[in-house]
């Protein structure tokens, strides 16, 4: 199976990941998502892949905790069973706890531990898996999801924010180590985007009304722009561009 390319996709059921399967679909890879939803969701799932599979693209998704030792293992086990050729990872989970670091209902070490491991510290664990079951290779693309939360502050947003931090510092190491392999890695810092994720932050609709003011396109961020970003810069002519953290956002970033 090593002549088609496969695009595994961490976080692949909404928001970024959603966006970047169907792009990548598109562009012509097969799609091994990973993603974490209860009975309510797997509709939503089973569309995605309905719609991937009618452009001619094959898929595979676990329902499983992404960041669970022994069902990662489990799933990079069996992708290496079937000697897929992964040309792309994406790191897209967005799932921790929302609160304050002060007050009455504070962050203990248990939220901040999980929202690390699973925004963070899984990006390395998932990247070591799949260089040493042989299922990138030369040439491959791993892709982080990072946010502007990285170097600002936001209210009850401390262990994401955290995370996001450590995400942007695990990329950069792992760009330096899989340079030899001629694997680039790079964090994409999209602009507000109105997803699930964004939807469970308090405050969320003034950050929307903020952004599509001070866009100079006037709009959010679309995951699609992100799926865009990664269709691109998984082209053979951006085998140079690693280590970065890279705005996707329509100049939101750079605009007053």
């Amino acid at each position: 199976m090593k002549a088609s390319k496969w695009a595994l996709i961490l976080g692949a059921s909404s928001g970024f990941g959603e966006g970047a399967a169907r792009a990548l679909a598109q562009a012509g890879y097969d799609i091994v998502g990973v993603h974490l939803d209860r009975k309510a969701g797997l509709e939503h799932v089973a569309q995605i892949r309905k719609d991937i599979e009618q452009l001619g693209r094959k898929t595979q998704y676990f329902n499983i905790n992404a960041a669970d030792e022994e069902k990662r293992n489990e799933v990079l086990a069996e992708l290496g069973k079937q000697q897929l050729n992964i040309a792309v990872l994406l790191h897209s989970l967005a799932f921790g706890t929302l609160k304050p670091y002060i007050g009455a209902d504070v962050l203990n070490k248990a939220n901040i531990d999980m929202t690390l491991d699973v925004m963070a510290h899984s990006l390395v664990y998932w990247s070591q898996g799949v260089v040493k079951q042989g299922l990138m290779g030369r040439g491959g693309r791993i892709f982080s999801m990072t946010s502007s939360g990285s170097t600002r502050v936001f209210a009850t947003y401390g262990a994401v924010s955290a995370a996001k931090a450590a995400l942007e510092s695990h990329t950069r190491q792992l760009a330096l180590e899989l340079a030899p392999f001629e694997i680039t890695v790079n964090a994409l810092r999209g602009g507000v985007t109105d997803t699930p994720a964004l939807r469970k932050i308090p405050g969320n609709e003034k950050l929307i009304e903020i952004a599509t003011q001070r866009n100079p396109h006037h709009r959010l961020t679309t995951p699609a722009d992100l799926g865009g970003a990664i269709v691109a810069l998984s082209h053979p002519g951006a085998d140079w561009i690693t280590g970065n953290v890279i705005n996707v956002d329509g100049g939101e970033e750079v605009s007053a």
